[in-house]
């Protein structure tokens, strides 16, 4: 079964490519930038240190610090779609933030090149296709969200296929970010948003009722409301599922706790991601791996969050097509 998992074909909708950073890799751009940093960021094993949600936040933003250039977002963007490809991803969506690489003097243009790049030569050496989701950082306020909108808008990438956002789920109303949404979903990009992680149910209420997404970053504490369950059903609203992130953050105590059965078992299109890598200690394969080890996933149970997951990515329709075929061809 391990191989069989190995091999097949996955699909990643849900990382931070600031998060993918392995602490390595973090030691080689923060030399080559003459970056300093605090020793604290690292605990006894040489990886991040952080305790809860806020603390990992502030790690988060120390790690992202080290990148000065558009090379440093290639490398991030290649290292990550190799590691994806190590393990059989053929097609993975990464979130970057503007906002994070204009706090280190890296300009969108530039920001994007850089991550274009890395795509291209991930694509030439793996063969996966890797695609950026913009996203704006919830706890930084509505207008910075407005900003961050139009610049994407204002300038168009064919590897930038849809806007989401990140950051503190305590922080404001989602009503607030809904004219950085709008500015996106006008321009034809569709929409991602995190919510029901730290926050309860209501927070995911709160993204469907103001904001135009088709999809919702983790959105596993909907499974706590029946109601809202049958709502994401009903709308075909795909949730984008974290396991290991769920359980480092300590919102579910273990796996055989975690919801990803029964939000499955509501008809509800869902994804397999890693979220934050190296924080978090996972990476695609080992959440697939997980489901089979601890929710007893058959390869067939997989396969169809791959093929779900496909189905509600955001690229474009001769890519979907052509990765589903390879998907439905698996077996």
């Amino acid at each position: 079964m391990h191989d069989l998992i190995q091999k097949l074909p996955k699909v990643e909708l849900h990382s931070h490519l600031e998060g993918t950073i392995k602490p390595e890799l973090f030691h080689e751009i923060a030399k080559r930038n003459n970056v300093t940093f605090d020793e604290k960021l690292f605990d006894e094993d040489g990886g991040y240190e952080w305790a809860d949600f806020p603390s990992f936040l502030k790690a988060y933003d120390s790690v992202s610090s080290c990148l000065k250039n558009a090379k440093d977002y290639r490398d991030i963007m290649y290292e990550y779609l190799k590691d994806c490809a190590s393990e059989n991803a053929i097609y993975a969506e990464t979130f970057i933030s503007p906002d994070h690489a204009a706090d280190c003097g890296i300009n969108y243009n530039d920001l994007i090149k850089g991550c274009a790049k890395g795509i291209d030569d991930a694509e030439m050496d793996f063969g996966i296709i890797g695609r950026i989701i913009v996203t704006c950082v919830r706890h930084l306020g509505p207008q910075k969200g407005v900003d961050v909108a139009q610049t994407m808008v204002n300038s168009p990438h064919p590897y930038v296929v849809g806007f989401g956002m990140g950051g503190d789920e305590n922080a404001f109303q989602l009503i607030e970010f809904a004219p950085a949404f709008n500015i996106a979903a006008k321009a034809n990009y569709p929409c991602t948003v995190h919510a029901g992680e730290i926050c309860g149910p209501e927070s995911v209420w709160d993204a469907i009722e103001h904001l135009p997404v088709s999809r919702i970053g983790h959105g596993v504490r909907s499974a706590e409301d029946d109601k809202l369950l049958n709502i994401l059903k009903e709308r075909n609203i795909a949730l984008e599922i974290c396991p290991g992130s769920n359980l480092a953050l300590s919102i579910y105590p273990s796996w055989e706790s975690h919801p990803l059965k029964r939000i499955m078992s509501k008809g509800i299109s869902v994804s397999l991601n890693s979220d934050d890598p190296p924080f978090f200690h996972t990476s695609v394969g080992q959440e697939y791996q997980g489901s089979a080890d601890y929710l007893g996933f058959n390869i067939e149970s997989l396969k169809s969050i791959s093929v779900m997951a496909m189905e509600s990515s955001f690229a474009d329709p001769s890519t979907k097509s052509q990765l589903l075929n390879k998907i439905h061809n698996f077996n």
